[in-house]
């Protein structure tokens, strides 16, 4: 979620005139996908079924809840995709290798400690090591920028060939497991394989690991050359790109011998096995899911080209102030949370409303059997947070706009 230096009032240009200085249908991707992210969010704080399964659990999850689950794993590819093309336009604009690097690693590193101390806030209303502390998708954009501050020292071809190979062949070391490094069984823990470990007593999960999503970002900055092409080629070269990635998915996960970890297989209904098709692995992010991802994040860029948005549409609004966002939704969210508790319990609710939710790692002994509500809830909610968010992310980008502050760029 990279924030470029130079802004701009949100008047009306067109969308990538010189006044403009930067792509539209980039920002519009972005906040696409961004409240597509908060249904997800919403759902992890307010449904009744996230406090004690996965909605990819194929014994306990339906087809709407799957679907409300699978439509937001578009996000965190484009997120990250996004990310590498920001840098690459960034370094398009500079021109400063050392320049950009420098940005990368200390912006990585101030994600990084939003993700340990922000997020944990927002996520349990407490700073207590009692609470696990979850490593989720900013550590993830993080850490890959601090790696990128080196990557992008490389020639293009040499890194586009890298990153392609990684995110292609990374599901080969599938089988090798944390516990067989021992000591250093963290390491691959955040290398590659979701898990937990602890740190002076604080338990630690590593929900995204460092492999693919390095080599997604750094994609994204070997395609950032796209942006300046002609309108019609790029819309044309991006569907083309989305189509072709989408069917390798079909093809691969239709011969169901490599690309994940989890085969699909023939279910009770035909329904549930369309369910167990689309159902690929997300931690770490499998050739698979990134294949169906990206190639879905492809054909909305190239269909957003098309449109060409306005300064300011929503979408465009949004998905200049990602990280403003990203971190007041979840706040909103989770007081969303608090308040359907005390109108489903009443005064009651003070005795668990505010302790951290059964769905993000809180002791379920705290909350009633039943706490948590139906599906059509969490729609509900959603549409509320990003109602709520919508003008706050106005202002906010208006701010932004008219600072020229280079501190500005990390916010």
């Amino acid at each position: 979620m990279t924030t470029p230096a130079s802004h701009r009032r949100m008047d009306r240009p067109s969308p990538r005139s010189p006044a403009a200085g930067r792509e539209t249908s980039i920002d519009a991707l972005r906040g696409l996908v961004m409240i597509v992210m908060a249904l997800d969010h919403v759902r992890d704080f307010v449904h009744v079924g996230a406090m004690s399964f996965s909605p990819e659990d194929l014994a306990r999850t339906t087809p709407m809840l799957f679907f409300t689950r699978w439509i937001t794993h578009i996000c965190a590819p484009t997120f990250v995709l996004l990310a590498g093309v920001g840098v690459g336009l960034r370094l398009a604009r500079s021109g400063s290798r050392a320049a950009v690097s420098r940005y990368l690693w200390t912006r990585g590193l101030w994600l990084v400690f939003l993700e340990l101390f922000v997020m944990r806030l927002l996520l349990t209303f407490r700073l207590s090591p009692a609470d696990p502390t979850l490593l989720l998708v900013l550590w993830a954009i993080g850490l890959s920028m601090i790696v990128m501050a080196a990557l992008i020292y490389l020639p293009t071809r040499w890194l586009l060939a890298g990153s392609v190979a990684m995110i292609a062949l990374h599901n080969v070391f599938d089988g090798i497991q944390a516990a067989s490094w021992g000591r250093w069984a963290p390491v691959w823990n955040v290398l590659h394989q979701q898990g937990a470990f602890s740190v002076y007593g604080v338990v630690v999960v590593t929900a995204y690991s460092l492999v693919p999503w390095v080599a997604v970002m750094a994609l994204g900055f070997c395609l950032a050359g796209w942006v300046s092409r002609e309108p019609s080629v790029r819309q044309r070269g991006l569907w083309r790109v989305g189509g072709a990635l989408l069917l390798a998915f079909v093809v691969i996960r239709a011969i169901n011998l490599y690309g994940d970890p989890a085969p699909w297989s023939s279910q009770a209904t035909g329904a549930m096995t369309v369910v167990s098709f689309f159902r690929v692995t997300k931690y770490p992010a499998s050739l698979s899911f990134l294949l169906m991802t990206l190639g879905l994040a492809f054909l909305a860029w190239g269909w957003l080209q098309r449109r060409q948005p306005h300064a300011g549409h929503p979408l465009v609004v949004i998905g200049r102030v990602p990280l403003f966002y990203f971190l007041v939704h979840f706040g909103v969210a989770h007081l969303a949370a608090v308040a359907l508790a005390f109108i489903r319990y009443g005064p009651s609710a003070s005795a668990f409303a505010w302790l951290p939710l059964p769905s993000i790692g809180g002791d379920a002994r705290s909350f009633p059997p039943d706490f948590g509500f139906d599906l059509w809830v969490v729609y509900a909610v959603w549409i509320a947070v990003v109602a709520v968010v919508y003008p706050l992310c106005r202002w906010f980008a208006g701010v932004k706009a008219r600072r020229q502050d280079w501190w500005w760029g990390y916010l």
